[in-house]
């Protein structure tokens, strides 16, 4: 009963919210708003509601499809949960990270991390970054992270992920529910893609709109903080602790769960954790307890240095696509567009 009219008393707000939202985009669509035009292409990566619908791992992708075909891509983002506040910052070019994650964010640090062949950079207004790779021709595709609703930056391709278990949450904005938009601002899309999926879906269109479906899964090769291998089947049976300071960290414990692990504790941290202080020590104290610790590539990078008494194991997560023609169809324009650039 409680819930039900905190929920009654926040609907006016998400409907505001959501009403001022409308008109942003409303003025951006008819040009009252300027939006800056990149020459090299923009890729914006977004969602339509907040939490964890996969966006890192699909950047993640988006940087080896483009690495392996010889083409140099650009991360640029935010760099939200670091210290930086300045214009914009170079966090890695091509060669490992060149700060700390405390400083750019655990997000652009771990891409900076797993691609060497890809320039990272945050910016807290993107267009900075962007007009600056312009300038200097340091990149020959720009992907922006979490940009749907970032329209000061025009976009070649605009892909939207959606959480086929909760696509819309309860169909509200803010703070009424987990909307950013209305739904109806999926028109401005080009691609979706269903992560987290259960099945393959009949069509290659969602909602009207050209769509690719994929789910989520651990890796059955985990890594020490170390950089080991090791091996997922050799931890079932043994106590773990699993940890994670993410948007959704329950559907992480689920996908460590659904792997066979047997996790005694599942500790929540806020999006973005740093783990210093009580934080360190309260993980460190329930190390008699447990036979091993794991957590997420976005946690580890803050961990990389600290001990916690007992190993502590990072699960990497990767998409299996069960249906990507959609996506690509509209990569390889994209790649015909930057060789006839290059010719």
């Amino acid at each position: 009963m409680v819930e039900w009219g905190l929920f009654c008393a926040m609907v006016p707000f998400g409907l505001i919210y959501g009403g001022i939202a409308w008109l942003r985009s409303m003025l951006y669509g008819a040009k009252v708003l300027p939006s800056y035009r990149s020459r090299i292409p923009v890729i914006s990566v977004g969602n339509i509601a907040v939490g964890g619908t996969g966006k890192t791992p699909f950047v993640n992708y988006l940087l080896g499809y483009f690495e392996n075909r010889g083409i140099r891509p650009a991360v640029v983002s935010r760099g939200y949960g670091g210290t930086f506040s300045g214009r914009c910052a170079v966090v890695s070019d091509g060669n490992g990270p060149l700060c700390s994650p405390a400083y750019c964010g655990d997000e652009p640090f771990l891409l900076a991390q797993k691609h060497l062949r890809s320039l990272i950079m945050i910016a807290p207004k993107r267009k900075d970054a962007i007009v600056e790779i312009n300038a200097e021709k340091k990149a020959d595709v720009i992907i922006l992270d979490d940009a749907f609703q970032h329209q000061q930056v025009a976009r070649d391709l605009n892909v939207v992920l959606l959480d086929e278990r909760r696509p819309y949450g309860n169909g509200f904005p803010l703070p009424a529910g987990l909307l950013r938009e209305f739904h109806g601002a999926l028109r401005r899309a080009d691609l979706l893609v269903m992560t987290r999926a259960t099945k393959r879906v009949a069509s290659n269109t969602i909602y009207g709109l050209p769509a690719a479906v994929c789910r989520h899964q651990i890796s059955s090769q985990m890594t020490s903080l170390a950089g080991q291998p090791v091996g997922l089947n050799s931890l079932k049976g043994q106590r773990g602790l699993a940890f994670a300071g993410i948007a959704n960290p329950q559907l992480f414990f689920l996908d460590l769960l659904e792997m066979g692990l047997t996790l005694t504790q599942r500790v929540e941290f806020p999006d973005h954790a740093i783990y210093s202080g009580a934080r360190l020590e309260w993980l460190r104290s329930q190390r008699d307890s447990v036979d091993y610790y794991v957590t997420t590539e976005k946690d580890a990078v803050k961990l990389s240095n600290q001990e916690l008494g007992k190993p502590c194991y990072v699960a990497s997560l990767q998409l299996d696509f069960f249906d990507k023609q959609a996506l690509d169809v509209q990569l390889e324009m994209i790649c015909k567009r930057i060789q006839n650039e290059i010719e």
